[in-house]
């Protein structure tokens, strides 16, 4: 397995550095990635199904009827039902696959590598993640849209915005049960914070719990 970049290229995955993070192998679940990329989008993306829905009213406002009531709940079922499809298509595409593989991941500095075994591996550099969550039993690392959608202009540059607006979260999903130790938790969770991609800690914040037996 080969590394994408940003621009569509690939590029093999680099070693480890010896003080790398290594995971339990772990494979996340389609419908595991379902619920949780459809419950990420509703949740920002909730007013966007009233778009439909005051276009199919604003009629009703010069010939009253309503059948234009109807027509609005009907344009605005079709928003959800296309773009809910769109995230539930993902877990069925090609380059998507690799992501629902089972897997360990081996994490410094440099980089996160995917790893399905010691010579078969998909590297994905920080630039590469553009944000992250500590939940209560996992981390979320999600990563950037495609690069491409910001350079396009003119009528290209409308499907550009709706590329980014419409985007499908592609996380990396790491459960606390799949590090070996609480000191390689207390790694990770530095590494984020420094990587700023979660915020700095509070000295009387809580050590991250230990992950329970695999």
């Amino acid at each position: 397995m080969q590394q994408p970049n940003q621009r569509g290229g690939y590029r093999q995955a680099q070693g480890p550095a010896p003080m790398a993070i290594r995971t339990k192998k772990y494979q996340l679940d389609t419908d595991t990635y379902t619920r949780m990329a459809m419950a990420q989008v509703w949740r920002k993306e909730w007013w966007y199904a009233l778009i439909p829905l005051a276009i199919g009213l604003l009629p009703a406002l010069i010939w009253p009827s309503w059948w234009w009531l109807l027509a609005a709940v009907l344009l605005t079922v079709l928003f959800v039902l296309l773009r809910s499809a769109q995230i539930t298509g993902v877990a069925q595409m090609e380059q998507s696959k690799a992501l629902f593989e089972r897997m360990h991941y081996e994490i410094d500095n440099r980089q996160v590598i995917l790893r399905q075994s010691d010579t078969k591996g998909m590297g994905l550099t920080w630039d590469m993640i553009g944000q992250a969550r500590r939940d209560n039993d996992a981390y979320l690392l999600w990563l950037q849209p495609p690069a491409a959608a910001d350079e396009l202009k003119g009528f290209k540059g409308f499907k550009g915005w709706m590329a980014r607006t419409f985007n499908v979260p592609i996380f990396l999903h790491f459960p606390l049960r799949i590090f070996n130790s609480p000191n390689d938790i207390k790694l990770f969770d530095s590494m984020l914070r420094r990587k700023n991609l979660l915020p700095a800690q509070s000295p009387a914040s809580p050590a991250p719990t230990s992950p329970t037996s695999a």
